[in-house]
């Protein structure tokens, strides 16, 4: 049955009002507003722009330099304060709370580092940058189109900067891949040695699909490296990271903290996830009131009149 809620009088507004005022749901709770400003001015080029409902905002590497760290929490996260107000200098604390994902944080730092370790020394002659490759004995044998191995067959040799070792036997529905990334080879180390099934074939056609599509759509134009590549490098990253509840010292935290700031993209885990999480701008937080000191010099004159009027009014009371 319906229940009819139309007012009649002020009176009754204002008694539900307050009836309505003092409630706490208990299934849709309204939790304290968090206000977090940070300046836009602070940003620089390279800053990732991060929303929450209220406010947006941006981190920069800079702010990462200058990242006050706290103390671990729950083995899982490590409490930073960064500085974002307009005004900087080195004698002023950070204001902004967040919270770094120990993990997510260190396997970034181990991507960044696995990348920079995959490539050759470069040539003096050249001064290309090669990947490290690993010969595979016998050659690993490849299906591929007659128009997908005469595009490798053109470009075969660009190929190799990314550890790729081609040949082309008289199949013409098929090549030989006898050089891959070195990184391949050690996932399929890792794999074998755990008693799984190898994954270096599949690997590498998905790597060789990888740049038929390239070379289809942009003549082989590369900016970047290959997403098969950094997916191998992503899980070896992973792998070898600080998990949650790995329980880190202050001073393990600060030299985490300090190889973070070192990352060309520190924002980001090695596969993507955001590797740190704002709480709240101190400033904006608000203020415990000071409880005002006692008037002593009042107090006294209260007790005073106490004695000379408190005492007589009660005495006069018992005579009556």
């Amino acid at each position: 049955m319906a229940v009819n809620i139309v007012l009649e009088s002020e009176a009754d507004a204002d008694s539900l009002q307050s009836l309505l005022s003092g409630w706490d749901n208990p299934i849709f709770a309204c939790y304290p507003e968090v206000a977090v400003d940070v300046s836009s001015s602070q940003a620089g080029n390279l800053a990732v722009k991060v929303h929450n409902i209220l406010y947006p905002y941006r981190f920069t590497k800079e702010m990462i330099h200058s990242m006050q760290v706290l103390q671990q929490v729950d083995n899982k996260f490590i409490a930073c304060l960064i500085n974002t107000r307009s005004e900087v200098n080195e004698y002023s604390d950070g204001n902004l709370l967040v919270l770094v994902d120990q993990h997510a944080a260190h396997e970034r730092i181990r991507l960044e580092q696995l990348i920079a370790e995959s490539y050759e020394k470069p040539s003096a002659v050249s001064g290309k940058k090669k990947l490290l490759s690993s010969i595979i004995c016998p050659p690993l044998e490849i299906e591929v189109t007659e128009e997908q191995r005469r595009l490798l067959r053109c470009c075969y040799k660009s190929l190799e900067d990314l550890g790729l070792g081609l040949s082309f036997p008289e199949n013409r529905n098929q090549i030989l891949v006898g050089k891959v990334p070195l990184c391949f080879m050690e996932r399929e180390a890792n794999e074998l040695r755990r008693k799984r099934q190898p994954v270096a074939k599949s690997i590498v056609e998905e790597l060789i699909q990888e740049q038929i599509e390239l070379l289809q759509t942009t003549g082989g134009a590369r900016g970047t490296l290959p997403l098969t590549f950094l997916k191998v490098l992503a899980s070896q990253a992973c792998h070898g990271a600080i998990k949650f509840n790995d329980s880190l010292t202050m001073e393990e935290s600060s030299q985490l903290i300090e190889a973070l700031s070192c990352c060309q993209l520190p924002f980001q885990c090695a596969h993507g996830r955001p590797s740190m999480l704002p709480l709240a701008d101190i400033d904006h937080l608000p203020q415990e009131k000071q409880q005002p000191k006692p008037n002593l010099a009042k107090l006294r004159k209260m007790a005073q009149a106490w004695q000379l009027f408190g005492k007589q009014r009660h005495h006069h009371g018992t005579e009556r």
